[in-house]
């Protein structure tokens, strides 16, 4: 994971387990199941009473911003039945690969109202 701080002081605790991000012990996000086939933007914020929030416009504060990366595809090839007209005998399909926790980036802000 990238981890990018925005500015200058106390973050939010977090943590990663697989593809699962967990703040503050509070909010926890799997990201494999977020991710789509174009890069996906989460907000992390907080209200003005402290509480985790996903998305901008029900938030008052950044606490973190997650960028996801675009799935990405393998090519896979399985055995079939021959058709008779051009008598092939494998086919082709697209695979989705598992998300590359490496390819994700974490932008923490500093806390503006954080309470443990």
């Amino acid at each position: 994971m990238i981890i990018i701080e925005k500015n200058e002081g106390t973050k939010i605790p977090y943590e990663v387990d697989g593809t699962k991000v967990c703040f503050n012990d509070d909010l926890t996000i799997n990201l494999a199941k977020r991710q789509e086939d174009w890069p996906v933007h989460i907000d992390v914020c907080s209200d003005k009473d402290g509480a985790l929030v996903i998305g901008a416009a029900s938030g008052n504060y950044y606490v973190a911003q997650i960028d996801v990366p675009a799935r990405e595809y393998v090519e896979v090839e399985e055995d079939v039945e021959p058709v008779e007209e051009d008598g092939q005998t494998k086919s082709v399909k697209l695979e989705p690969k598992p998300l590359d926790m490496d390819e994700v980036t974490l932008t923490l802000w500093a806390l503006e109202n954080y309470s443990e």
